[in-house]
């Protein structure tokens, strides 16, 4: 079955739409987080990719969520599971997803886990959580593409702490080696992991340096302009056959000041009132 790039309610064209879908899906994760009740949901880094999303999912990337198994449809990868908020909210805005189905996050009978399982049918391409892997299932589907003589691109969205795993580095390495034009891994480097300060953890320095001394064509970029990343996903490349690394500077909780830079937000429960303050500061 054949398919062309998705004509819908669902796409969006200009800056202020893309602004726009981002602040609505901020909403839609507050709201999801609310009612996951006791168990809680990875809101600040949700809230952190959410952006990254919108912009990838209304303007950038391929798909027909009439036709989700479509064999040209580009393909994206949540690496860090724990974005899912950011990931399922622009599935929603993109038509793979319904109201009701996001209403069913973190509960029986659902297929919006905290971190994602993999649904294609709902546009969930790999299941994650295990963190460093996705660069890796993103090299084999730019691979298989290529045997294919398909045409998609890969998106990878991995964490700036997730980058501490070394077998990011054996796939960025590997990325290059089999010069994967069509691959691109975006760094949300928001300066946070579960544990505390990345460069607390385990320093990375540049992170821009380090993807170009593997062979990445680097741009950085602000990880929550949507003019500025629909600028680094669009513009062309200039060193051809080189994979591409975006390392999107961001807030952890962006859009909610008691949640920003606040470790305590990775992953946690949202009160009644806590909700209500969120999302007056966001509708202000």
């Amino acid at each position: 079955m054949t398919s062309e790039k998705r004509k819908s309610a669902s796409e969006v064209g200009t800056v202020a739409e893309l602004r726009a879908m981002a602040s609505r899906m901020r909403r839609t994760a507050l709201t999801m987080t609310l009612r996951a009740g006791p168990n809680g949901a990875h809101v600040g880094p949700g809230l952190s990719i959410i952006d990254i999303c919108a912009v990838l999912y209304g303007r950038v990337m391929r798909l027909d969520p009439r036709n989700p198994l479509w064999d040209e449809r580009d393909r994206f990868l949540l690496s860090k599971g724990h974005g899912s908020l950011g990931f399922y909210t622009a599935l929603a805005e993109a038509g793979f997803l319904t109201p009701d189905e996001l209403s069913t996050f973190e509960t029986h009978e659902t297929v919006l886990f905290g971190q994602p399982a993999m649904c294609v049918n709902k546009g969930i391409e790999i299941s994650s959580g295990s963190l460093g892997h996705g660069l890796s299932i993103g090299i084999g589907v730019a691979l298989a593409g290529r045997k294919a003589q398909l045409r998609y691109n890969t998106y990878v969205l991995m964490g700036d702490g997730e980058c501490n795993e070394g077998a990011v580095w054996e796939a960025a390495m590997a990325a290059s080696h089999f010069r994967l034009d069509k691959l691109t891994a975006i760094i949300d480097a928001n300066g946070l992991q579960s544990d505390g300060p990345c460069s607390t953890i385990m320093d990375m320095g540049s992170h821009e340096a380090k993807w170009r001394s593997f062979g990445w064509e680097t741009r950085s970029t602000d990880g929550h302009d949507v003019e500025a990343l629909l600028n680094a996903f669009t513009s062309p490349r200039t060193e051809p056959n080189k994979p591409l690394a975006i390392i999107a500077t961001t807030v952890k909780g962006n859009g909610v000041s008691f949640m920003e830079n606040n470790i305590e937000w990775h992953h946690s429960r949202l009160s009644q009132a806590q909700y209500d303050a969120a999302l007056q500061e966001l509708t202000d």
